[in-house]
């Protein structure tokens, strides 16, 4: 493949695999049509993925960056990568998905995507050094678009989605400690290595959580449309996104790829207003767009320094 056409292939990756992920939100409000609620998406989610991520690992011989088995690779590396996959996939995921029984999927979107302002700032406290003025503006233009996305100047918008949109940016800061603890483990692991295990450590958390709290008949009691839908959930909006996006990344660049992966939050929008009948205010779409805009910033900066 010409280098032409790979770097098109890997944008063409990229932004699937973005607007793959925006999807989830239009599964879920599906299901949670069908009366399945929150923590039984969570957990099936998780279920039915976790074997696909379990069988693509095997043909890999469950091996690191470097050849060695993962069992063998360091114990604190594969505890923290199992605690950071409970974190993001189970707590975080568990927030998430609550979050979109409350707001719509567009707010939820652009709201998630404000987690690589936070990488920045828990980056800059672990490192204990301040990030240069247009990633502290970038960083700022962040934090303002949030507030114009979850209700601007309107006293009644903020009432109604202030509680979802805490759980979003709560879950935001889960998936920014996966991102960081990413960064160190993943250089041995490997990425498909790192989120299995990830994954299984989510798979753990979610599964003790949900019996401690539900009786199992409630997914005996699921319908087909339901099981169906969270195939679709698993596979379409997590498995195959995972795959395209590290294909995508492969081909153009980690940098490349984060700047494409902005069309995720208008996507969102999109398929809200499309699917969902949702009707984002003029503060919403601003704000959005801030949130996009200083990502991009954040992205470029960052990447220089």
């Amino acid at each position: 493949m010409s280098p032409s056409n790979s770097r098109l292939t890997g944008g063409l990756l990229a932004a699937g695999s973005a607007i793959l992920f925006a999807c989830k939100g239009v599964f879920a409000k599906a299901l949670f049509l069908r009366g399945v609620d929150y923590q039984t998406l969570t957990l099936m989610r998780a279920l039915l993925a976790l074997p696909l991520f379990w069988g693509l690992a095997a043909r890999q011989g469950f091996r690191g960056m470097d050849g060695a088995p993962l069992h063998k690779q360091p114990a604190d590396l594969l505890w923290l990568t199992g605690g950071a996959g409970a974190l993001c996939y189970g707590v975080g995921a568990l927030l998430d998905f609550h979050a979109l029984e409350l707001i719509d999927v567009s707010m939820e979107r652009a709201l998630l995507f404000s987690y690589p302002a936070l990488v920045v700032l828990f980056a800059s406290v672990r490192d204990r050094r301040w990030p240069g003025i247009a990633v502290t503006a970038a960083m700022l233009l962040t934090y303002a678009g949030i507030c114009l996305v979850v209700g601007g100047f309107d006293v009644s918008a903020w009432r109604e989605n202030l509680v979802g949109a805490l759980l979003v940016l709560a879950c935001a800061i889960t998936f920014a400690f996966f991102f960081i603890a990413g960064e160190r483990c993943i250089p041995k692991l490997g990425g498909l290595g790192f989120t299995l295990i990830a994954m299984t450590g989510a798979a753990g958390l979610v599964l003790a959580q949900f019996v401690a709290v539900r009786p199992l008949r409630a997914i005996v009691e699921l319908d087909a449309a339901s099981w169906l839908l969270l195939i679709a959930l698993a596979v379409l909006c997590m498995v195959v996104p995972s795959l395209m996006q590290a294909g995508g990344i492969r081909r153009i660049g980690a940098v490349r790829g984060a700047i494409i992966s902005t069309v995720g939050p208008p996507a969102a929008m999109l398929l809200g207003a499309g699917l969902l009948h949702e009707h984002p205010t003029l503060w919403q779409v601003l704000g959005t767009a801030l949130i996009v805009v200083g990502v991009l910033v954040i992205g470029r900066f960052e990447t220089r320094s």
